[in-house]
């Protein structure tokens, strides 16, 4: 998948802001929700992966387990959907330092 621009509103409600980072499955973007008038962290499934039924189910999956957590440690999941031909999770976002960084650390 493309990187998506800024300003680029994905499902009608999130307005990317900056890229966060990237991973073997998916980009994580900051993204504004327009509905509610908050940050949150938007992390889209690469499209490759979108077109494979069990990735998508992992994926899905994902978003299921984490929503049913709750803990400090733990981001909340808000809101998961599809866009431009792949599928997105919007989750709690914590802004600092990235966990990458923290083990580098």
């Amino acid at each position: 998948m493309a990187e998506i621009a800024t300003g680029t509103l994905v499902d009608g409600r999130y307005k990317i802001v900056s890229r966060l980072g990237s991973g073997g499955m998916a980009d994580v973007y900051l993204a504004e929700d327009q509905q509610l008038g908050r940050k949150v962290a938007l992390k889209l499934l690469h499209r490759r992966f979108a077109e494979d039924p069990d990735f998508v189910e992992r994926f899905r999956r994902e978003a299921q387990a984490a929503a049913g957590l709750q803990h400090p440690n733990v981001v909340s999941v808000y809101d998961r959907g599809s866009y431009d031909g792949t599928y997105y999770i919007a989750m709690e976002y914590l802004p600092g330092r990235t966990l990458k960084q923290v083990i580098r650390q």
